[in-house]
């Protein structure tokens, strides 16, 4: 089947056949380049090392120029996985600033529903400060703690824990202190944080 042009084929097939045409006759054969060296005085012995030396220079800057589009390419690359390491971060830390106190209380053992305001020393009582989260990321875990504060201020019991994966908005969530009966009298102050942030605490009187 005999093969037909379009014009617009035609028209790309007479451009690439002048291109062509114009590469040749810009070539010269190597009788040529001789009858050049020997015109400017210059030994034609050396054309094939120059040819090889020229073929090497051009080899050498096809590799730099491919060196430097990689380069360029892994450079766009670990910008990208920066920028997407970084909002995700954001994200993150968005989420974890979210995150508020509903409700704290303190309680014994036995959660009755109230909250303690005066605890007594005896018999070496061990409360729990109960306390329901709000805006808890879903399927996260939260590195909680709690500081257990006597009067003077000084922080002497810290729990640090995880919980366990967050399926709820509103999380529940706990800490205890045994508190023993050389603990100084007076207003005790008892803080939740959630990775280092302080976001709620309540008081108690221990007598």
């Amino acid at each position: 089947m005999e093969n037909r042009l379009t014009q617009t084929q035609l028209t790309q097939i007479v451009a690439e056949v002048q291109r062509l045409s114009n590469v040749r006759e810009a070539e010269l054969n190597s009788a040529e380049v001789t009858q050049i060296l020997q015109e400017l005085g210059l030994p034609t012995e050396l054309l094939d090392e120059a040819l090889i030396q020229l073929q090497r220079r051009e080899a050498l800057a096809q590799q730099q120029r491919r060196n430097r589009w990689i380069a360029g390419g892994l450079a766009a690359v670990a910008v990208g996985a920066i920028a997407i390491t970084g909002f995700f971060i954001q994200q993150s830390r968005q989420a974890l600033d979210r995150i508020s106190v509903q409700q704290n209380r303190i309680t014994s053992v036995q959660d009755d529903g109230g909250n303690l305001t005066v605890v007594s020393r005896q018999n070496n009582p061990e409360i729990f400060y109960r306390v329901t989260l709000k805006d808890a990321p879903l399927g996260k875990k939260l590195s909680l703690s709690c500081d257990w504060i006597d009067p003077s201020g000084q922080v002497v019991k810290q729990n640090s824990y995880q919980t366990r994966e967050i399926d709820k908005s509103i999380w529940n969530t706990q800490c205890r202190y045994k508190i023993g009966t050389a603990a100084t009298p007076g207003k005790w102050q008892v803080k939740m944080l959630v990775e280092n942030r302080a976001i709620g605490s309540t008081s108690f009187q221990l007598k």
